[in-house]
């Protein structure tokens, strides 16, 4: 580009036969090199780092599809899960700080790549795991593994009995169970995603702001938008790679998938959730690398060399003369450490911001723990499997979420809604969006027929104590474990946990294809005198459940767009409320707030609630409580969307308040401003100041964790 420029100046110069000022010319032909170099550097880096958000968004969603996977992995219960997932946001608050205050002074790009190499290396440790603990081992009977030995399910001779669940793992204690890999792993999942969680931090400040600073001021509400428009499309793939990695056996490539006897629709699955984050951390590591060769400044453009201030400060300082300004900025720098206590009273005395920060902490607690566990939801709820499920998440939730949220901006820009304008909309979006939600308690599915578990092996609706029911008569002569979970599924429709409790006396067939015969329990439910058959795995769910999750998913998309179409609106609100020399600490503390007291705690609470509703825990191998194994469809359905309502319910009473307090604050004629600049705290006193008020805008299609908002 500067090679044909330099051949158009000579032939301009040799051919025209007018007076030419040198000077002027090569003055202008210079600023057009530089404006052609800063545009290039800024694209280059505007490209770098929408290729980091995309890694970031992809590793970020991967996680949450992968929750159900680690948690019958590592055999640990989802409020266990929580807290590795909340540690991604506790990672993040250790050296946001440092990395904010710092981090401007030093070289941006590379803080940035270095901070991509260590969200990799955090990545990478997560699926370490998977190579130290050993195969996966699910409980199977023994005739289903190895067919060339006739096992009766129900042995009645008892030196032909298998040591039983407990036996077994006191004999391996004794041997030195309790050193076995694997028992304590998790760890490493949980330090790796606070390592993720402190690579992440740079990347959102350090960028943002070096786009800020050396783009074309017209420029940079686009350049921003286009970082967050990408960083939506990055949980699309997230859980789409999520979908392809549960259909794969968790130990493909080191066991032979032919001697594998359960299936992806089987409760006791585990994908291959490593391979994921392998990939998602070389996106990460090449994501990274073009940061290490980008300059630390790149020539300001000519609409900013005159200035060292944003537009936004330049309304308030006054440029005199050049001394005068240093003078100036030193003294702010001073009244501004001498003023952080007054400043923190200020922003906690105005009643808006105050109650829109509650509303927005819960909200966040209802969204973050609704998001968290809704893959395990509708496994559970309505019987489908981990690939599915991820599959519907990423191809139908995300992209209504990234079109609510660019219809809300769509209505703010196009009807130049009032700031009071905004927190009507806002409001109303939370309140419909809510509504809808109430419409899925109807929309479950019943409890699976489980004998004795949520029927008795008579058929009655099952209510005593479920491990005393576990045995009946019909297996009394069985030598049965309590603790197995090995179901199979009778010909009458009813699951039971294991062919022993089924009372069978034979089998036929290996593997994915054994069959049991003389399986006494059956016939109990049918005709007592005969005995009937079963096959491997549960049984489906009722035929009513696929037409449930169909209605489940149409609303499901509507709830997440109607929830977030919210999003912009209230972020305006957030940034109008607020004097404008105090946005960047108002926004600094709300986001230290939604991270400490919602992206922490919710998936941890949400976790606990949801342990509540188990009927069936495992067991692990070295004895103690593993994961659950069977839920109560019908408690995990009020517990989940409960919860959820609640929260939001509570947010929604916030909202009100802010409403009402902008209503008896505001004039008549302040209820005309437009919110898109206009109004007195984030306005502007030209035209022009107005278009580049670029911190009122360029945040305004951004709000914390919006993607994984579902």
């Amino acid at each position: 580009m500067e090679i044909s420029s330099k051949e158009n100046t000579q032939f301009f110069s040799n051919t025209t036969i007018l007076p030419v000022d040198r000077s002027s010319f090569k003055s202008e032909s210079s600023a057009s090199k530089e404006k052609q170099s800063c545009c290039g550097g800024i694209k280059i880096f505007l490209g770098a780092l929408s290729f980091v958000y995309f890694a970031k968004a992809l590793s970020g969603s991967y996680l949450k599809s992968t929750i159900t996977q680690i948690e019958r992995r590592f055999d640990i219960p989802s409020s266990l899960v929580g807290v590795i997932d909340g540690s991604f946001e506790i990672g993040n608050l250790l050296i946001i700080i440092l990395v904010s205050y710092f981090g401007a002074k030093l070289h941006r790009p590379r803080i940035i790549g270095a901070g991509c190499l260590i969200m990799s290396a955090g990545t990478f440790l997560i699926a370490m795991p998977q190579f130290f603990m050993g195969r996966y081992r699910y409980e199977r009977f023994p005739s289903t593994i190895n067919s060339t030995v006739s096992i009766s399910p129900c042995l009645q001779d008892k030196s032909q009995t298998p040591l039983s669940a407990l036996e077994k793992s006191q004999a391996k204690i004794n041997a030195g169970c309790e050193k076995e890999a694997g028992s304590s792993m998790w760890i490493y999942v949980l330090l790796g995603n606070l390592l993720r969680g402190i690579g992440e931090t740079p990347i959102q400040p350090l960028g943002i702001t070096y786009i800020d600073d050396y783009a074309i001021e017209e420029n940079a509400a686009l350049y921003i938008g286009c970082v967050q428009t990408v960083a939506i499309i990055g949980p699309i793939f997230g859980f789409l790679l999520g979908s392809l990695c549960a259909k794969l056996y968790v130990d493909i490539g080191f066991v032979d998938l032919d001697s594998v006897t359960i299936t992806h629709k089987d409760v006791q699955w585990v994908g291959a959730w490593w391979l994921g984050y392998l990939i998602a951390g070389v996106i990460s590591v090449l994501a990274g690398i073009p940061f290490w060769f980008l300059p630390k400044h790149l020539p300001k453009p000519e609409s900013r060399k005159d200035s060292s201030t944003s537009s936004e400060q330049s309304k308030f300082i006054t440029e005199d003369n050049k001394d005068q300004h240093k003078s100036y900025q030193q003294q702010v720098k001073i009244a501004e450490m001498a003023k952080f206590l007054p400043s923190l009273k200020n922003l906690f005395g105005n009643p808006v911001y105050i109650l829109y920060l509650c509303a927005s902490i819960i909200q966040f607690n209802s969204l973050i723990g609704m998001v968290t566990y809704k893959p395990k939801y509708i496994e559970q709820q309505y019987g489908q499997t981990s690939s599915k499920t991820n599959f519907v998440i990423g191809l139908i939730n995300i992209p209504a979420v990234a079109f609510g949220i660019f219809s809300g901006g769509l209505i703010m820009k196009k009807f130049r809604i009032s700031v009071l304008g905004a927190a009507k909309l806002s409001l109303g979006s939370s309140f419909f969006g809510y509504l809808l939600l109430l419409s899925l308690f109807a929309m479950g599915c019943e409890n699976s027929d489980v004998a004795g578990l949520t029927v008795s092996y008579h058929g009655t609706k099952q209510m005593t104590d479920y491990e005393q029911a576990l045995f009946s008569e019909c297996n009394s002569g069985c030598a049965c474990s309590k603790n197995d979970w090995d179901p199979i599924c009778g010909e009458n429709g009813v699951t039971y946990i294991s062919a022993c409790l089924a009372g069978c006396q034979a089998s036929n067939g290996s593997g994915k294809n054994t069959v049991f015969f003389n399986c006494s329990c059956v016939g109990t439910l049918q005709s007592p005198s005969r005995s009937s058959s079963a096959v491997v795995g549960p049984c489906q769910k009722g035929n009513e459940c696929p037409k449930m999750f169909l209605y489940f998913l149409v609303i499901s998309v509507i709830t997440s767009y109607t929830l977030s179409v919210g999003g912009t609106p209230g972020y305006i609100l957030l940034l109008r409320c607020i004097k404008p020399h105090l946005k960047s600490f108002a926004l600094g503390i709300y986001t230290l707030a939604i991270r400490v007291l919602a992206g922490i705690p919710a998936p941890v609470y949400f976790g606990v609630a949801i342990d509540t509703t188990c009927l069936k825990w495992g067991s692990k191998r070295c004895g103690g409580r593993g994961a659950c194994r069977l839920y109560d469809s019908s408690a995990l359905r009020y517990v989940y969307l409960g919860l959820t309502l609640v929260l939001g319910t509570v947010s929604i009473f916030f909202s009100v308040a802010v409403l009402w307090v902008l209503r008896k604050r505001s004039s008549p004629q302040d209820e005309t401003l437009s919110a898109n600049g206009e109004r007195g705290t984030c306005g502007t006193k030209s035209r022009k100041d107005n278009f580049v008020n670029s911190d009122c805008l360029i945040q305004t299609t951004y709000w914390p964790e919006k993607e994984t908002r579902l």
